[in-house]
């Protein structure tokens, strides 16, 4: 929210910068392609920092069960009003705690797109991530993706990550399939949890 106090027009032109990109044609929902061919017909996903709501008012569109939070309240009215069908929180993703909203099952994936975690307070991150571990199934996957040169190094991520409990299933220099290299200016991590956490 720091760089909506900084830029007060930041969420409505993202919004409106996404319905144009919609209304052109533009292909904006690649991660949540990705989420599909992760999980079976008919899962639980979790858009997690879900903004206006591309990605998850398409997973539901898809036949999935939707539950998108974001901290900005503008982002999620938009979700509300683009995208009606899944269950759209305002919220903190450092203190996520869906049992506590009425949604108790697990998730069998979770997705968390758009550079959200560069956004995050460093203090929270891995707290978020372990967040996202408590809301998945046994068997479930998060798909976190972002940019470099946003002030989260990739090996840190990656350790962070570890700390909360998540291991590496694959790792991704695009959401459409490129394989991570060492000079991925971009990383999109598909995650598990780790077997003795």
């Amino acid at each position: 929210m720091q760089k909506v106090r900084a830029d007060p027009g930041h969420s409505s032109g993202y919004v409106e910068r996404f319905r144009a990109l919609a209304a052109a044609g533009e292909d904006i929902v690649g991660e949540a392609r990705l989420v599909e061919a992760m999980v079976p017909p008919r899962s639980r996903i979790l858009d997690a920092g879900c903004g206006p709501g591309r990605l998850g008012g398409h997973l539901h569109r898809s036949g999935h069960t939707v539950v998108g939070v974001d901290v900005d309240p503008t982002l999620v009215a938009a979700a509300q009003e683009d995208h009606p069908g899944p269950r759209w929180f305002v919220g903190d993703l450092a203190e996520l705690d869906l049992p506590a909203r009425g949604v108790a099952e697990p998730f069998d994936a979770v997705v968390c797109a758009g550079n959200v975690m560069a956004f995050l307070a460093p203090s929270t991150r891995i707290e978020v991530l372990r967040r996202f571990r408590r809301h998945l199934t046994a068997d479930g996957r998060a798909a976190v993706g972002f940019g470099a040169g946003r002030g989260y190094p990739f090996p840190e991520f990656l350790q962070d990550a570890e700390q909360a409990g998540l291991v590496p299933d694959l790792l991704l220099s695009t959401w459409d399939l490129r394989p991570f290299r060492e000079d991925s200016d971009f990383l999109v991590a598909v995650l598990r949890a780790a077997e003795h956490h």
